[in-house]
């Protein structure tokens, strides 16, 4: 009978829990499907297009995401700061790139002269950068500072040149 009363409350709990969890909003990076798209929903908000480009198997990458891109991502903040979209360079993925043309992940990565992962680029709606790309990391002290200066850079240049505020 005890052990009947255990496992009912075990039970119980792991409910309560998964219910819990599923209620958490999720949290990650988009992936880049259509860089078009993206592209006006960035020039709506007069933010920077961040474009990540990143690999499965680095780790670097996986570090920057959980330390600070993703809880970059939960500060309602930076919603009227970037857009940020994630390219895999090692899964073979399709996108739509700025031309609206079907593209390879590691194709455009080419195109902007990418070769180390993480790289991330802020770019306006036509894929034209607007700030210093941040290549790789070496530490994460003072990540979050470039990072903040970078979109602000950005989002000057972006002014500049669309007039949006």
């Amino acid at each position: 009978m005890k052990h009947d009363r255990c496992k009912w409350i075990t039970t119980g709990l792991m409910v309560i829990m998964l219910v819990n969890t599923a209620e958490l909003p999720a949290v990650g990076i988009q992936p880049a499907g259509d860089l078009v798209l993206a592209g006006r929903q960035a020039e709506r908000t007069c933010v920077p297009l961040l474009l990540e480009f990143a690999a499965d198997d680095c780790s670097y990458c996986a570090l920057l995401e959980k330390e600070i891109l993703n809880p970059t991502l939960l500060n309602r903040d930076y919603d009227q700061r970037v857009l940020m979209r994630k390219l895999v360079l090692d899964r073979g993925t399709r996108l739509r790139d700025f031309d609206g043309k079907a593209v390879y992940a590691a194709d455009l990565a080419g195109r902007y002269r990418v070769s180390v992962t993480p790289t991330l680029l802020f770019v306006d709606r036509q894929g034209r950068e607007l700030a210093e790309r941040m290549v790789g990391v070496s530490t994460l002290d003072f990540y979050g500072d470039y990072l903040d200066q970078a979109l602000d850079t950005a989002r000057e240049k972006l002014r500049e040149q669309t007039g949006c505020r």
